[in-house]
């Protein structure tokens, strides 16, 4: 079983922005997880790095996400500069990294729909490829819920189609954790991310953000192609997540630019 976490040992004041650093509000923010046998991630990421795994009855499982949204007024976090709206969609594994003890992820690569994508794929070689993303979603503000939540991606790389619900019943359930919390902290929280650069160099970045205000949710339907692709999550277990979490809207502040691992 997972350790127990709490967020007070998590979170942290933010750090001062400088130069190329962005905020973005994330809107239709969701995270659908999928719990599958460790030995699929073999081969995906450094020795420096190892699976979280989580044992879910009696099997070493390995946890993957696929977190679609909307960023919203995406600008500097210093100067005065023009705001930016895309949709986007993110792939990363659960990890730690070994040399630091930090919990992180390990990030497959991003979908983005906007021109703007030229700066982080060319500039910055980062694993990011281009999308058309479509989002067809309402949130209830009288109820507190989502009563429709669709996401379609049509891209060479990462085809995507997700739909979602939430209903008054929905629950949080985390098997593997000893309660709620620490799965949470595990879930939402990570704010290293590491991934493979265009060039094979290893590539990390930071972000910060408050405690997310998630709540639980139901899947209807998915399909990612990435995911079936690299034989990390079949088509009919993508209709069987761990877990899946929505938020209507946080903010985040990302730390740029990229570094480079020697």
């Amino acid at each position: 079983m997972q350790e127990l976490r709490r967020f007070e040992d998590y979170l942290h004041d933010r750090p001062k922005p400088t130069g190329l650093d962005v905020t973005c509000g994330l809107k239709h923010f969701s995270i659908i997880t999928y719990a599958v046998p460790a030995e699929r991630f073999e081969g995906i990421f450094p020795d420096r790095f190892k699976l979280d795994t989580v044992m879910i009855d009696g099997i070493e499982k390995g946890l993957i996400s696929v977190v679609p949204f909307i960023d919203v007024d995406f600008t500097s976090a210093v100067f005065p500069f023009p705001t930016f709206t895309m949709g986007q969609t993110n792939y990363r594994i659960y990890i730690i990294d070994t040399e630091t003890g930090e919990r992180c992820v390990w990030f497959l690569g991003t979908t983005l729909d906007s021109w703007t994508l030229a700066i982080p794929r060319y500039l910055w070689n980062l694993p990011w490829h281009s999308a058309d993303i479509t989002f067809d979603c309402h949130f209830d503000n009288e109820i507190g819920r989502y009563t429709k939540y669709s996401v379609t991606a049509d891209s060479e790389w990462a085809t995507a189609e997700v739909s979602l619900e939430q209903k008054a019943e929905d629950v949080f359930a985390f098997t593997g954790f000893p309660d709620t919390e620490s799965a949470l902290v595990y879930l939402t929280h990570p704010l290293a991310g590491f991934y493979h650069r265009r060039d094979g160099k290893l590539g990390t970045y930071r972000v910060w953000h408050k405690r997310l205000n998630v709540r639980p949710a139901s899947l209807i339907s998915a399909n990612f192609k990435l995911l079936s692709t690299l034989g990390i999550v079949t088509p009919s277990e993508q209709n069987q997540p761990y877990s899946v979490l929505i938020e209507p809207l946080n903010e985040f502040t990302i730390y740029l630019p990229p570094q480079i691992i020697d």
